[in-house]
């Protein structure tokens, strides 16, 4: 009997043990692949800076109605089972009307309804849009270490629904949090407008598409305002580098970051994309001219659909000759 009741007691002391561990499993975030022990609170200031030169990007660059331009910058601070958006997956309507009309309320509205049911939001953070395509804007922003990672989109004006962002990028590192980070960041098409080009008409794609990243070579098309198939790869259309205040920079609303300390100046020396020229196809042949009885000749014209730019490929000839047998001789 004695036997029988240790042997109880064991069973018992090992159910509670299990039990205990699949609780606080079942606590854990939904995915992250570590837990963030780190102080609960942390602070960052978040500056985006744009790069969309002419220099940069000099086909079809955008120079009025509007000129190159970016959206203000929204955010959030939020845990491992929310997505503001994602790479080849499906944008919701809130981003979907960002990328498209740089209108935030009902991404603002989905926001807080994934903060009310899942627990998953912490806060909501903007910076002022930038009404050049270089330029910077910035803002602060509050992590908590059970919300510890940061996703933003920022759209690109003008465009059909092409954005930059960062998705879930994490502040938190095991028992402390980084210091500071900093992202390059590229066009994304959003998925919902099928145009080519920065100043393409409203077109809906029908069924939607997946976020895909805009490459020098993708979409291939020639139309395509980012086709530049000559190179590897685009250079940033935009960079972003997140810093941890310090306890002494914090209360103080209103200060700008320090660029130059965090290594985040503007940069005008970008490197110039090289842009060939484009020319149409050439024309018919035009009429046989000359003197009957000898040799004449015909023309065939074409033009340039784009002129080159930072010592790309120069335009050939637009005219061509060629001997023919005048028409009509009688």
């Amino acid at each position: 009997m004695e036997n029988l009741m240790l042997g109880y007691s064991s069973c018992k002391l090992i159910w509670t043990l299990l039990i205990t561990i699949l609780g606080y499993t079942s606590c854990l975030p939904v995915g992250d692949d570590s837990v963030c022990t780190a102080e609960e609170i942390a602070k960052y200031s978040i500056v985006f800076v744009g790069k969309w030169s002419q220099a940069a990007f000099p086909k079809q660059y955008p120079l009025y109605r509007p000129p190159a331009q970016w959206s203000s910058l929204l955010g959030v601070t939020h845990s491992s089972d929310y997505n503001m958006w994602k790479k080849d997956e499906y944008v919701s309507n809130g981003v979907r009307d960002f990328a498209e009309k740089g209108e935030a309320w009902t991404l603002m509205k989905e926001i807080e309804a994934a903060g009310e049911k899942i627990q998953s939001v912490h806060g909501i953070f903007s910076a002022p849009a930038i009404s050049s395509g270089t330029g910077q804007t910035f803002t602060e922003l509050e992590a908590h270490s059970r919300h510890s990672s940061v996703s933003f989109i920022v759209r690109i004006v003008p465009s059909p629904d092409w954005f930059v962002g960062v998705d879930s990028l994490n502040l938190c590192e095991g028992d402390h949090w980084k210091e500071q980070e900093t992202v390059d960041l590229f066009p994304y098409d959003a998925g919902t407008d099928s145009g080519f080009t920065f100043s393409s008409p409203n077109f809906a794609t029908i069924p939607q598409d997946t976020v895909t990243e805009i490459t020098c070579s993708s979409p291939s098309h020639p139309a395509n305002s980012f086709y530049y198939p000559k190179l590897k790869s685009l250079p940033p259309i935009a960079r972003v580098t997140i810093v941890k205040l310090k306890r002494n920079q914090l209360g103080l609303p209103g200060s700008q970051p320090n660029l130059t300390a965090v290594g985040n100046e503007i940069d005008d020396s970008v490197s110039e994309t090289p842009l060939d020229c484009e020319i149409s196809l050439w024309s018919s042949w035009g009429l046989c001219r000359g003197t009957c009885g000898k040799i004449g000749t015909k023309t065939r014209t074409r033009y340039v659909r784009l002129q080159p730019a930072n010592n790309g490929t120069p335009c050939p000839n637009l005219d061509e000759e060629a001997e023919c047998e005048p028409d009509n001789c009688i």
